[in-house]
């Protein structure tokens, strides 16, 4: 099924960059964009686990550096029956967490810094079971490669709407097929809009998914509840300085209440997530 996600998510990347070109350059823009597409999926299915690393500015940690974290992580990646994942803290001071990596051998999980006083033992380990359980459930490439997607597109919108401010790319109504000057504006303020409807299709869904396996992993679904609840109400208190392309990787939505991303949000809400857990634990 995730396989068949990746495909979708593909496709839909491709056919977004074919509209886009032909609204900046006709035919020819097509064309281009076509191929810019293709190297993009492949440069997204190696790595963008790396760009997302590189985005959010996390830093690889060894064991003595964060034993408590390590020993968590390795008990529940031996209960889910995984290998050790690469572990990374983003500067960050709002408390979040996020996993990334294309398959359960090369995934990383990462905390920031803010996580790391605000948890206490059990909500830590929901929250690492959490990442943990995206990792099993294999769906981190589809996050991933839509983080990188994403940051992609709104950097070639980025391009368009300076080009607009300069005189344009010398696209009009020509036997071309360009779209004009009217088209690289639609296609400039939707694509980074249509790239965030790309996460929400693949995200909320997963997060539920991520919850009860989580929950299963650590043993105790009040500790993921419990944790959600506390970064909720920190999200919207400390900023976090991050880009809107990435913001569907974290367990929390890290843009609440800072941001018209969060009118994007990619997250279901925190009440209905905790209500599911409340289930489990009943």
């Amino acid at each position: 099924m995730n396989n068949l996600k990746a495909f979708a998510l593909m496709s839909g990347l491709s056919i977004l960059l074919v509209l886009l070109g032909g609204a900046l350059g006709g035919t020819n823009g097509a064309a281009i964009f076509f191929l810019i597409s293709l190297g993009m999926n492949l440069f997204s299915y190696y790595y963008s686990d790396k760009m997302v690393i590189r985005m959010t500015g996390a830093q690889e940690i060894q064991e003595s550096q964060a034993p408590q974290i390590y020993a968590m992580i390795r008990k529940l990646t031996s209960r889910a029956g995984m290998p050790m994942p690469k572990i990374y803290v983003t500067p960050s001071m709002q408390p979040n967490a996020f996993a990334t990596g294309r398959n359960p051998e090369h995934s990383a999980i990462a905390v920031t810094q803010g996580l790391l006083g605000i948890l206490d033992q059990d909500e830590m380990e929901g929250v690492l079971a959490h990442e943990i359980a995206h990792i099993k459930n294999r769906d981190i490439l589809i996050g991933t490669m839509a983080a990188s997607i994403a940051g992609a597109i709104a950097m070639i919108a980025n391009v368009a709407q300076w080009g607009l401010m300069f005189g344009g790319f010398g696209g009009s109504d020509d036997d071309d097929g360009g779209g004009g000057i009217l088209g690289t504006v639609v296609m400039a303020i939707l694509a980074p809009i249509a790239a965030m409807i790309i996460q929400m299709a693949i995200s909320r869904s997963r997060e539920y998914g991520a919850d009860e396996t989580g929950a299963y992993l650590a043993g105790n679904p009040q500790g993921l509840s419990s944790a959600l609840l506390k970064l909720q109400a920190a999200s919207q208190r400390v900023p976090m300085e991050i880009s809107p392309g990435v913001a569907h990787m974290f367990i929390v939505n890290p843009l609440a209440g800072f941001s018209l991303a969060s009118l994007f949000s990619t997250h279901p809400p925190v009440e209905q997530r905790v209500a599911k857990l409340n289930l489990i634990r009943s």
